[in-house]
């Protein structure tokens, strides 16, 4: 009788169990985000100008999350707050990290007092690596900027906002490649070396538990696409390229998408032939809205990248994970960025530092049993280049946006206040704010109390505006 209810016993834990495909317990991440692609960059997500298949195939898979939103509407705070789980704010990392010497946000970087998810998979004993974009901080600046300082064990890629796609030179106008803190001169098409060095990385790792950071360069410019002629050198600096026709842009478009599509299913192809697919969750995003140069931004949505209207900063996501990820799901619950952390410490059974709490929330409910988020506020908070600031929140279906029109840069003057129902105005076409008053100023005051809130404790930077 014992042994009959111990063989049973055994056969319920066998089928409550999660499976272990090839003895690992841990399982592995692949953080794919790509560069300046608007809501409807990819087909699967309203591109009507071509398709991308393996990106399609991930989603077809996996998961689409339909109300997912960068947490900065530019580059650098939007990687901040990815990689700390945290208001970028926090980090005192609120505008792009600027290529000019003399810019006031060019001496900024993410300093070593931040906790990324990379660190902390690292103490669990994960591999880490991150290959293509980094942008929180410039290594001549301060060494404490480089991303092995920041728990990645590897680094392919560059440390600027963007590089020439062939001669590799940065926004800068130095030449910005390295392996790891090596500079290194090497041949070839950006997208197409950093796609080699993630598949590589997977199999090399293939042993052990990983995390890749895979950051592209693309569709960001300069607007080059194999074949093109080199845009930017040290001694010459940078040739723009401007399109005479719409079609050419979307050309180009076409042109510098297709290989991060590609790289995808090398990607998925990669995790099935070593035995890794059912072991490995797969997640796709952009840093933030469309820039001008590229039609990727849907047509339904205001603003483009920098804005803090909802083309600024809502974004394709995709999460993969067969086995464990319905196929052919997608949710419209509410989510952004910061959430990547605490979703991949979850899963991975990780405990974060408790001295930085963070902001984000884990997604797991909703990526494996398609359940609902407890309701949040969400807030952005955008400084541009040259210095004009626009903030937004969240709640439920409503939007404040808040905009300063003409006020010294870096302040918040001149305050202008509109507010949005984005269940029946997701255009964001009719401002509501002298209509619902009460909501108006009530959305406000906790605005700028979050605010206040992330520059209590942010961790000190020199310069900015």
């Amino acid at each position: 009788m014992r042994r009959a209810v111990l063989l049973l016993s055994l056969v319920f834990l066998l089928v409550i169990s999660p499976p272990v495909r090839g003895g690992e317990k841990k399982p592995n991440f692949v953080v794919i985000m790509v560069d300046d692609m608007g809501y409807a960059g990819v087909s699967c997500f309203g591109n009507s100008f071509f398709k991308t298949p393996e990106i399609d195939r991930l989603a077809a898979e996996g998961m689409r999350l339909t109300d997912f939103h960068s947490s900065g509407t530019v580059c650098s705070p939007t990687r901040a707050g990815l990689l700390t789980g945290r208001y970028q704010q926090r980090a005192g990392i609120e505008a792009v990290i600027h290529p000019v010497a003399d810019h006031p946000e060019h001496r900024k970087g993410l300093q070593k007092s931040e906790t990324t998810f990379a660190e902390a998979l690292k103490s669990a004993g994960y591999v880490t690596g991150i290959v293509g974009k980094w942008h929180q901080g410039y290594p001549e600046v301060s060494e404490d900027f480089h991303p092995q300082n920041h728990g990645f064990d590897e680094f392919f890629g560059y440390h600027s906002g963007n590089i020439d796609y062939l001669s590799h030179v940065g926004d800068h106008v130095k030449h910005d490649w390295w392996h790891g803190r090596d500079e290194t001169h090497e041949d070839g098409y950006a997208t197409r070396l950093i796609n080699r060095y993630a598949v590589d990385f997977i199999r090399r790792h293939r042993e052990e538990p990983f995390c890749l950071y895979l950051a592209h360069l693309a569709i960001h410019n300069p607007l080059q696409e194999e074949g093109d002629p080199i845009r930017r050198t040290e001694a010459d600096g940078w040739t723009r390229w401007k399109p005479e026709h719409e079609s050419e842009r979307v050309g180009k478009l076409e042109g510098m998408t297709m290989p991060i599509d590609e790289g995808v299913g090398e990607i998925r192809r990669t995790l099935e032939e070593l035995g890794l697919d059912r072991n490995t969750l797969v997640l796709f995003f952009s840093d933030n809205g469309p820039a001008h140069d590229l039609p990727s931004g849907s047509p339904a949505l205001r603003g483009q990248k920098g804005s803090v209207y909802e083309g600024g900063h809502k974004v394709p996501f995709i999460a993969w994970w067969p086995g464990r990820i319905e196929a052919g799901t997608e949710s419209s619950q509410l989510a952004i960025t910061i959430d990547v952390m605490p979703t991949l410490l979850s899963i991975a059974g990780v405990e974060a530092d408790d001295h930085k709490p963070l902001d984000g929330v884990d997604l797991s409910p909703v990526l494996f049993d398609q359940q609902a988020l407890p309701e949040r506020p969400l807030y952005w908070a955008s400084l541009s280049n040259g210095g004009s600031r626009s903030e937004a929140m969240r709640e439920g279906p409503w939007k404040l946006v808040v905009n300063h029109p003409k006020a010294k840069p870096g302040s918040f003057g001149n305050e202008q206040v509109e507010l949005y129902r984005l269940d029946r105005d997701p255009a964001e076409s009719k401002d509501l704010a002298s209509q619902e008053t009460e909501r108006a100023t009530a959305m406000l005051s906790q605005l700028k109390a979050w605010y206040a809130d992330t520059q209590a404790t942010a961790t000190p930077q020199v310069g900015g505006w």
